[in-house]
């Protein structure tokens, strides 16, 4: 199995566990980070609504209690008839993280459904280097 597979396979794993009794949207997301390794997450919802997390978020915070700190790839995975990809927040979440050419795929069960650098998904983003005065 080749690692977008493995990917694509963490995420509908994620995505299958996700805690939504609310809404009944399950995502998950897998990060490939620069060292290689992969990290899962998944959206939880909480009954105080605004305080639940994404599934980027998740796999976010593993990746960085994983030791890595850069990604590379990153696989969000969500049913429905449009594109699940990642809210404004974890728009912002991810660059933090990524590079211009980092790559998004947002998926669903049956695979890739559209492919995207994060450039493309956030065009003219705030980062890091907009702090160094």
């Amino acid at each position: 199995m080749n690692t977008l597979d493995e990917m694509l396979q963490m995420a509908c794993n994620a995505m299958d566990k996700a805690y939504v009794p609310y809404s009944g949207f399950r995502v998950g997301a897998v990060i490939k980070a620069q060292s290689g390794k992969l990290y899962a997450g998944c959206n939880v919802e909480n009954a105080a609504y605004p305080t639940g997390s994404c599934a980027e978020q998740g796999a976010i915070s593993a990746m960085i209690l994983g030791g890595d700190t850069k990604i590379q790839e990153i696989v969000v995975m969500g049913n429905g008839e449009n594109l699940v990809s990642p809210c404004g927040a974890c728009r912002q979440r991810i660059r933090e993280f990524a590079t211009a050419d980092t790559i998004i795929h947002i998926c669903d069960r049956n695979g890739i459904r559209k492919s995207m650098t994060l450039d493309e998904l956030l065009p003219v983003s705030f980062g890091p280097e907009n702090l160094k005065c």
